[in-house]
């Protein structure tokens, strides 16, 4: 009996890691991503457009971002990691398939292929050097910024310095319902900073040559 037992908990979980297996191996269609973008655009497809929760800034540019870090970012707001009301609600009505095609389409928006290859950050200097190399910032980041070692990691460079200096203080955040992050790694580098420090981390970030942009649809032109 207790063989019958064990047999049937590792079918049991056999079919279970399939699953799972299955799950992260959704694919993304860009074109389907594309018809299904109607709630982004209003944002995202606005250049300069400003959020005005938790505080006012730019919205972050999304398109030529790595396909695995739109999925992941959607699926940590969908389950509350990210704390941030409208995009829980937004992320809370896709279906996994829906992240992916979204993903696959913003990853894939606006850019040109064979362009030139991106200009090499300039290095940091003064206290900026400083507060990077305090944060260990370009071990995950990349040096440049904007080739991360993971692809479910951002691509930061050149993105909008007061998007980037709210995210940092949002990792920040402790017992708040409906502003933090949820990210170990992020949270124990963002508190070893204040955040007149933090501030200055985002504006030389957001100042490097950058592969994100904000495509305007066709009605917002």
């Amino acid at each position: 009996m207790n063989k019958l037992l064990l047999i049937v908990a590792a079918t049991l979980v056999s079919c279970v890691t399939l699953v799972t297996a299955q799950a992260q191996e959704v694919q993304g269609d860009a074109k389907a991503g594309a018809k299904k973008n109607a709630m982004c655009i209003g944002c995202h497809g606005i250049i300069g457009y400003q959020a005005s929760f938790p505080e006012v800034h730019k919205v972050p540019k999304i398109s030529g971002q790595s396909a695995k870090y739109i999925a992941s970012a959607l699926n940590a707001y969908k389950k509350g990691d990210r704390k941030h009301p409208t995009m829980r609600g937004i992320a809370a009505s896709l279906t996994d398939q829906d992240i992916a095609d979204l993903a696959a389409f913003y990853s894939t928006n606006g850019v040109v292929e064979g362009a030139a290859a991106l200009a090499a950050a300039p290095a940091a200097t003064g206290k900026a050097a400083e507060l990077v190399a305090k944060g260990n910032c370009t071990s995950c980041h990349g040096a440049s910024f904007s080739a991360p070692i993971d692809p479910s990691y951002p691509r930061i460079a050149g993105q909008h310095d007061d998007y980037l200096f709210v995210a940092l203080k949002s990792y920040k955040a402790e017992g708040n319902a409906q502003v933090g992050r949820g990210n170990a790694i992020m949270g124990g580098v963002a508190k070893q900073f204040s955040n007149a420090e933090l501030k200055e981390l985002a504006a030389y970030v957001g100042s490097l040559p950058s592969e994100l942009k904000t495509v305007p649809e066709s009605r917002f032109r």
